[in-house]
């Protein structure tokens, strides 16, 4: 069955930097896009970034363009997200997503930034 499972999170003072990774099993990896999501406390979801199943298209939410980095290595099953410049605004639960015949998620992983 297809399995996501999420790390990385943590706790972080506002303009530090977390690296966040979403292991995968249960599919084909490489032929699939990836995504991140994520959750702050009393708000919906929302899509942060995605990556093509290739790795060479990426797109970003514009609240997170030029600070977070979407990469996979499809050797390892793993997408990452690199995040700098944290603000506590970016605090959340972060999700990755993969869309098959179906949706499937994680079960998220908490980034807190603050001071």
């Amino acid at each position: 069955q297809v399995q996501l499972v999420e790390s990385g999170g943590g706790l972080v003072q506002p303009g530090g930097s977390l690296r966040l990774s979403c292991v995968a099993s249960g599919f084909t990896f490489d032929n699939y896009a990836m995504r991140w999501y994520r959750q702050a406390p009393g708000k919906e979801r929302e899509w942060v970034a995605s990556i093509t199943d290739g790795g060479a298209i990426t797109k970003y939410a514009d609240s997170v363009k030029g600070r977070f980095t979407i990469s996979r290595d499809n050797t390892k099953n793993t997408v990452y997200l690199q995040m700098h410049s944290l603000k506590p605004e970016d605090t959340g639960v972060y999700y990755c997503k993969v869309r098959t015949l179906f949706s499937y998620w994680g079960q998220g992983t908490q980034v807190t930034v603050s001071s």
